[in-house]
């Protein structure tokens, strides 16, 4: 038997995202705490940007920033 974590890793993140949170370790410290539910809605919600590629960068911003305040999930408009 392996035990593998469960979710997106570090690891498995794209580029830009893996980028961001290596630059904000206390942002990274409470990503990779989280259940696996939360790290795919956040990296969900980054994904959803394919036809407006322009939001990509502040949708990870505002993640950080969320991160670091310790925020499980962003909050819903």
């Amino acid at each position: 038997m392996t035990i593998e974590p469960e979710g997106p890793q570090r690891d498995d993140l794209a580029e830009d995202v893996a980028a961001a949170l290596e630059t904000h370790p206390q942002a990274a410290a409470f990503f990779d705490s989280l259940a696996q539910f939360y790290r795919r809605a956040y990296l969900r919600w980054i994904d959803a940007t394919t036809r407006r590629p322009d939001q990509r960068p502040q949708r990870i911003a505002e993640m950080v920033q969320l991160l670091e305040a310790g925020h499980k999930e962003r909050p819903q408009p």
